[in-house]
C-alpha cells in the first residue's frame, strides 16, 4: 500500500494513452500509407510518371511517422518520470513535502513543452482527417451505386476523380473511376483495409491529443497545488511566530498551536 500510494495515477493514464495513441496512429497510418499507394497505381493512374510524385510524398510522411514514434517514445518516459518526481502523494510517503526551484521549473518546462506539442498535435489530428473524409465519400458513392444498379446510364456519372484532391496531376490517366468500375474497387480488401487503417489512425491521433491535454492539466493542477501548500506554510509559519512572541512576552513555555505533520515548503 505505501509503495501504491507513491504511483502518480494521472501522469500513468496520461502515459498510457499516449503510447496507445501513438501506436494506433503511427503504425496504422503508415500500412494506410502503403496500401493508397498501392490503390492509385492500380486503379487510378497507368504510367509511373503520374504518381512518382506522391510516391515521394508517401515515403516522405513515412520517414516522418518514424521520427513521431521515437520522440514521443521518449517523451512519454520523460513524462511519467516527471509524474513521479512531483506526486505529492510520493513526496508525502518517502519524505517531507519539499518544492525546490528547480523542480517547480522543470515542472513549467513540461507544460509549456506539453502545451506546445498539444496545439501542434491538434494540426496532425485535423490533418489525418483528410484521407477519412476522401474514403468516406467514396464509401458513399459507392452505396449510391449500388442503389441505382438498375438504371447504368445514371451510374456512369458517379466517379471519385483523384485528380481533384491532389493525388495526381490533372494530365494523368485514368485520374478517375467510374460506375461499376468504382463499385468494384470498394468491394476489393485493399479498399477496405485502407479505409480501417485511416479511420484507426484518426482515432489513435485523437487519443494522443487527448493524453497531451490530460497531462497539460494534471501539471497544471500539480503547481497550483504547489503554491497553494507554499502560501498556506508561509502563513503558518507566520502565525507560530507570532504566537511564540506573544507567549514570551507573557513569559510563557512557547509551543506551537499546529499539528506537528505540517509540511514544509522550501
Amino acid at each position: 500500500m505505501r509503495c501504491l500510494g507513491g504511483v502518480p495515477y494521472c501522469s500513468l493514464v496520461a502515459t498510457l494513452l499516449c503510447f496507445s495513441g501513438i501506436a494506433l496512429f503511427c503504425g496504422c497510418g503508415h500500412q494506410a500509407l502503403t496500401e493508397t499507394e498501392r490503390l492509385i497505381e492500380t486503379y487510378f493512374a497507368r504510367n509511373l510518371q503520374d504518381y512518382i510524385t506522391l510516391a515521394y510524398i508517401i515515403q516522405y510522411f513515412q520517414y516522418v511517422i518514424y521520427g513521431l514514434a521515437s520522440f514521443f517514445f521518449l517523451y512519454c518516459i520523460a513524462l511519467l518520470a516527471e509524474g513521479f518526481y512531483t506526486t505529492s502523494a510520493a513526496k508525502q510517503t518517502f519524505g517531507e513535502f519539499r518544492s525546490t526551484m528547480c523542480g517547480r521549473c522543470l515542472s513549467s518546462s513540461f507544460i509549456v513543452m506539453t502545451y506546445l506539442l498539444a496545439v501542434l498535435w491538434l494540426l496532425v489530428f485535423a490533418f489525418s482527417a483528410l484521407p477519412v473524409y476522401f474514403f468516406y465519400n467514396m464509401d458513399a458513392t459507392c452505396s449510391t451505386i449500388d442503389v441505382l444498379t438498375e438504371t447504368p446510364a445514371s451510374i456512369n456519372q458517379l466517379c471519385v476523380d483523384a485528380r481533384q484532391y491532389g493525388l495526381l496531376p490533372w494530365n494523368a490517366v485514368p485520374g478517375k473511376a467510374c460506375g461499376m468500375t468504382l463499385s468494384n474497387i470498394c468491394k476489393t480488401r485493399e479498399y477496405q483495409m485502407t479505409y480501417n487503417l485511416y479511420v484507426a489512425a484518426f482515432a489513435g491521433a485523437g487519443i494522443t491529443l487527448l493524453a497531451l491535454v490530460h497531462c497539460c492539466l494534471h501539471l497544471a493542477v500539480y503547481q497550483v497545488h504547489v503554491k497553494t501548500l507554499k502560501h498556506r506554510a508561509k502563513e503558518e509559519r507566520r502565525g507560530y511566530d507570532l504566537y511564540r512572541r506573544t507567549q514570551r512576552d507573557r513569559g510563557g513555555t512557547p509551543s506551537s498551536p499546529y499539528s506537528a505533520d505540517t509540511f514544509d515548503i522550501s
